[in-house]
């Protein structure tokens, strides 16, 4: 806390003497003649290059600290020709200069309003930042099939996604697992709607509400400090230059549920009040009918399984997002924010679970099994289903000052996510002993065959295994208010300096009851007579040749009354000891100094220091004791980072640039992770413990990046990059003696520390140079190669191993060929990431893989007027499974498969 004070003296002494100087500015808006905003022109002072500045993500720019006199203003935009203004600055006072940039030789042939729309002001953006980053404009995100914000991600180099029902629901970037990365809306931190884990679920989002997707591969000393592999900001809509209507309307089929899909957005910005307040109106609803086929292993080392499942999953998956932003402007010089998003994702889903438990040899050497089939379900208010209800949201006041040189912002900040899991209920009927043989022919799609007749499906002969119902909860809430003062000190040099103060609470609140029927006899009659049993075979199982047979039915078990006279209840403490409370404040503080050092060379130095205090609260389950959750008190922890960076950006022309940096970076402890919690599983023989001595990962990053620009709207880049991490946490599966029989046991560790390598090279082109048709294809594409080495390992058991870095796929690739003429656009996609290390275990053997996958994607929209267009697209079009294997690519652990779907409406912009 020291060190904030001394930055808090420091920063109010160089407020208090620029206040004191005034000088003149010049100020104004770029955008294009459709009225668009342009975001990253270049804005700067004719034969005084080294004179000016980047127009922000609406198309603002302001220079400050100008003498009187008169002045020639220019303004650079890949794709469009150069603009000029002459101004004049008299008593130290502003002058207005807007510019309306049209476009170049190269583009009046090409369907500007397209596809290189988005690219103009993505690469634009790109090229001038000094930062090593990629951004995607809405207009780019538009022609990918790409539903929610994960899906949009994947495109990017360097980025790769792992999937839950079929959309991306985590990113990995550069190699980094997503706990070491940070996803933020309009520059906040989004919480996380799951309680273990800091990472934010990218499904939640829609991918048609943000105007871009910017991903920082280095950060400055102005942003948050917690991304090892990256910063993704997701900046939403705001400050219309006119009034914009646009949206979309359509439908879709899912070709593994046989059911179809709706899909709609709408968007409404304008400017009222002599244009002084703007208002931007967005919405999205999305509601898909979807479902997966999936088989699970769990393997011994002879190569024989241990657990076997067969599942089904029906889901109906509802996404709804809202958001607003408002603009004030007082006047040239003062202006007002408010914006706020919220995302709501609900999934209501079934399970019909069938599986093999405790696969082994009895003592005539004859392979058995318990046999269970399990109904997920819920009540009759949740459509008897599973609902897992997610909702994120964010909020922001803010404002921009400026006082003679003297700029002034600041931020007010509040940020929820949740989850609830009502009414969670389970049903399981078992039989005991069954004979049966294991189908280890191909590995990569075992089974089982069962001897047994009585035991091949559900009949009365079965017995009833458990029944029970949860209630999840998990609330995570941040509170943020942040400042920063910017500063000319000379004509070529810029100070930036401010703080920001985070307040976070997270808590998990779960309950889980079991019951027994009073007459159980009675109840297995009931449960498995013909009315209320179903097969739930799919005639056509993804997964291949397997059989799921009959469950009990979803209505059944949603229609239980567990409270009354024909069950007895009691809450199962042991479940419910993971549920813990967490209170983080972190204070930092930053210097930035920007200075151009010739007119090709740049320099941004930055320092920032962030101080983490962590309160945390959980229980102990205490299973020899009186059955109740033992709390274990509040436990504090508290540490300190000092973050400094250098920065370079070498202009050998105008389109071609080399990018250095040297910066270090950090990724806190999961909340849960540091409660001392112990939660003992007796029926699996499995104990997961918590470890308070965790310590935050660190990582010392230096990048090299070289883009060439193209003025016909492209890019060739190549980049190399290294990450020298310290402290990374990792599940450690160890395998101890409790109560006589042999447990595993789960911990988080500071598992050691890692080298990765990188190197990442892109290319996106339309081919406007060749005749005829051939001018309307395209090209983009890029690839990326990650090495990873685990130095110092304090892994158990596997200290002299070689070992890779959990989420690191050694080569990620995306492509996409499209063709885009002034009314017809066709797009083919591809994506491929290599398989990787997911989960260490207790020997290699037991190690988690996540397998490599290839999608392909298909789109295409026609222009009907300028106004409207039809669109098509088609996901996953080679039915590519999530895939996990146990130590060697022949032993599946999960292929989970989605099936393939397609969607097509209407788009309108006015």
């Amino acid at each position: 806390m020291r060190t904030i004070k001394w930055f808090a003296i420091l920063a109010i002494s160089l407020i208090n003497l620029s206040a004191l100087a005034q000088s003149g500015y010049v100020h104004g808006r770029i955008t294009d003649s459709k009225n668009y905003p342009l975001p990253g022109a270049a804005v700067y002072l004719h034969n005084h290059a080294e004179i000016g500045t980047i127009t922000d993500i609406n198309g603002f720019y302001r220079i400050k600290n100008l003498k009187d006199g008169d002045y020639t203003i220019k303004v650079n935009y890949i794709g469009f020709k150069e603009a000029v203004a002459a101004i004049t600055i008299a008593n130290g006072e502003g002058a207005e200069a807007n510019f309306i940039l049209n476009e170049g030789i190269e583009l009046q042939e090409i369907k500007i309003n397209g596809q290189l729309q988005g690219q103009t002001k993505a690469l634009n953006q790109q090229k001038n930042s000094i930062k090593i980053t990629n951004v995607i404009a809405s207009d780019q995100v538009e022609r990918f099939p790409d539903s929610n914000i994960g899906d949009a991600l994947k495109r990017i180099p360097g980025i790769n996604v792992q999937y839950d029902q079929g959309e991306a629901r985590f990113g990995n970037i550069r190699g980094t697992a997503p706990d070491l990365n940070s996803v933020t809306i309009n520059g906040e931190r989004i919480p996380s709607a799951e309680a273990e884990t800091r990472s934010v679920q990218l499904d939640l989002i829609p991918a048609d509400m943000v105007q871009s997707i910017e991903v920082s591969k280095v950060v400055t000393a102005d942003m948050e400090g917690d991304a090892i592999g990256g910063s993704v900001n997701l900046v939403t809509r705001s400050k219309p230059v006119d009034r914009r209507i646009s949206g979309t309307v359509g439908s879709g089929y899912n070709f593994l549920s046989q059911k179809p899909m709706a899909v709609g957005s709408i968007v409404y910005g304008d400017r009222f009040i002599n244009n002084k307040l703007g208002m931007v109106l967005s919405g999205s609803y999305f509601n898909h009918q979807l479902g997966s086929d999936n088989i699970e292993a769990e393997w011994e080392d002879d190569g024989n399984m241990k657990d076997f499942q067969i599942r089904t999953y029906e889901v109906q998956r509802e996404r709804q997002s809202y958001s607003a932003s408002f603009d004030f402007n007082i006047n040239d010089k003062h202006s007002l924010d408010l914006k706020g998003i919220y995302n709501r994702r609900k999934d209501w889903e079934n399970r019909y679970r069938l599986r093999y438990k405790d696969i082994e040899q009895d003592d005539n050497g004859n392979w058995v099994s318990e046999i269970r089939r399990q109904t997920k379900a819920g009540t009759s208010d949740n459509k008897y289903a599973r609902l897992e209800d997610q909702t994120t949201m964010n909020f922001s006041l803010g404002g921009e000052h400026h006082f003679g040189i003297l700029t002034a912002d600041w931020k007010a900040a509040y940020s929820k996510a949740k989850e609830e899991r009502p009414n969670e209920r389970y049903l399981s009927m078992r039989y005991k002993d069954a004979s049966i043989e294991q189908e280890l022919g191909d590995t990569k799609k075992p089974n089982v065959m069962v001897n047994t007749p009585e035991a091949k499906d559900l009949n009365s002969n079965w017995g009833f295994k458990e029944l029970t119902e949860e209630f999840q909860f998990t609330d995570d809430i941040d509170k943020t208010f942040s400042t920063n003062f910017e500063l000319p000190t000379t004509g070529s040099s810029n100070l930036k300096f401010g703080f920001k103060y985070k307040s976070k609470e997270k808590k998990r609140d779960n309950k889980f009851y079991e019951y027994e029927p009073v007459d159980e006899d009675a109840f297995i009659a009931q449960a498995t007579s013909g009315a209320n049993i179903a097969d739930e075979t799919r005639d056509n199982f993804r997964a291949g040749d397997y059989t799921a047979g009959s469950f009990v039915t979803k209505e059944f078990v949603g229609g239980l009354t567990l409270d009354g006279a024909d069950f007895e209840g009691e809450e199962n403490k042991e479940e419910t000891a993971g549920n813990f409370n967490a209170k983080e404040d972190v204070y930092a503080g930053y210097f930035r100094w920007d200075q151009t050092i010739t007119s090709q060379l740049t320099a941004v130095a930055g320092i920032r220091y962030e101080y983490t205090n962590v309160e945390y609260a959980g229980f102990i389950f205490d299973p020899d004791g009186i059955g109740e959750g033992i709390p274990t008190g509040t436990q504090t922890s508290d540490y300190a980072n000092l973050l400094p960076s250098v920065l370079l950006k070498y202009d050998i022309s105008e389109l071609t640039k080399l990018k250095a940096a040297w910066t270090n970076t950090l990724a806190r402890p999961r909340y849960f992770d540091l409660v001392p919690y112990e939660i003992y599983n007796r029926e699996d023989e499995e104990l997961a413990v918590g470890n308070s001595k965790l310590n935050a990962t660190s990582s010392m990053n230096f990048d090299l990046m070289l883009e060439h620009y193209f003025q016909s709207i492209g890019v060739v880049s190549a980049g190399l990059y290294y990450k020298g991490i310290s402290d990374y946490i990792a599940n450690q599966r160890t395998n101890e003696m409790i109560d006589g029989s042999e447990w595993r046991v789960y911990q988080p560790i500071n598992a050691g520390d890692a080298d990765l390598f990188g190197f990442e090279a892109a290319f996106q082109r339309q081919f406007n140079f060749l005749p005829g048709f051939l001018k309307n294809i395209g090209l983009y594409a890029n690839y990326s190669y990650n090495y990873s080495k685990v130095n110092n390992v304090k892994l158990e058991d596997r200290e002299n191993e070689e070992l890779e870095l959990p989420g690191t796929p050694e080569h990620t690739l995306n492509a996409s060929l499209f063709y885009e003429s002034k009314k017809l656009t066709l797009r083919a996609s591809l994506n491929y990431a290599s398989d990787f290390l997911d989960e260490y275990g207790s020997e290699a053997f037991e190690d988690r893989y996540y397998d490599k996958a290839t999608h392909v994607d298909l789109s295409g929209s026609y222009d009907l007027s300028k106004n409207l267009k039809i669109f098509a697209e088609v996901n996953n079009l080679l039915d590519q499974p999530l895939r996990y294997y146990q130590g060697d690519e022949q032993y599946t652990m999960q292929a989970e498969y989605y099936g393939v779907r397609m969607q097509g409406g209407i788009r309108f912009n006015f």
